[in-house]
């Protein structure tokens, strides 16, 4: 799992063999079980995760119903807000699927920063990319209707249609259930004819 973070790493800076070897000591690599609540709503955590292999996702209980904002797949990471504020969490984070994740504190990375100023540089740069695709994604579902949310998700992240289970898909898409099967029935029907 190591070379799948090494690899991503590569993307934007060069890795030594002595800065490869500091990541493996941080001890940063472990796995999660389906289902498994990395964090609860109301809960204090001080922990980023970096999903390496699986899938999780950020939701909220609102009068007793979840209600999924975002998942987070393959090369793609989470700091929730309470680990920058130190606020309890507003929402819970979970496993969807059976994951291999990094999670990290701020205590690490103030570590590997002050070794290797590199390392912030690159999280910097991720988090810039990171910060303009939440506000696109934010801006496309503030401006979209169900089926054009629908759409957008075959055209951009068609693998979360297979993985996800279609209750918490429906979710995410801001509509119910029942709706989301009409309107696959309905894309369906379309795609055939």
């Amino acid at each position: 799992m190591k070379n799948l973070l090494f690899d991503f790493i590569s993307r934007y800076i060069s890795l030594t063999e002595e800065e490869k070897n500091t990541l493996i000591d941080l001890d940063i690599f472990h796995s999660f079980n389906k289902g498994a609540v990395l964090l609860e709503e109301g809960q204090k955590s001080n922990k980023g995760f970096f999903v390496l292999k699986g899938c999780i996702r950020s939701y909220y209980v609102i009068d007793g119903e979840e209600k999924t904002t975002a998942f987070y797949t393959e090369m793609e990471g989470l700091t929730p807000p309470c680990v920058l504020n130190g606020k309890p969490s507003a929402y819970s984070i979970s496993c969807v699927e059976d994951s291999i994740l990094t999670v990290s504190d701020p205590s690490m990375e103030v570590e590997v920063f002050q070794k290797f100023p590199k390392f912030e540089t690159m999280c910097r740069v991720l988090s810039e990319e990171l910060l303009i695709k939440q506000q696109l994604d934010f801006d496309a579902f503030k401006t979209s209707s169900p089926e054009q949310r629908y759409h957008n998700l075959l055209e951009k992240r068609p693998d979360l249609i297979q993985r996800v289970p279609q209750y918490q898909l429906a979710s995410f898409l801001g509509i119910k259930p029942q709706s989301l099967s009409r309107l696959r029935a309905r894309v369906n029907e379309k795609n055939k004819g």
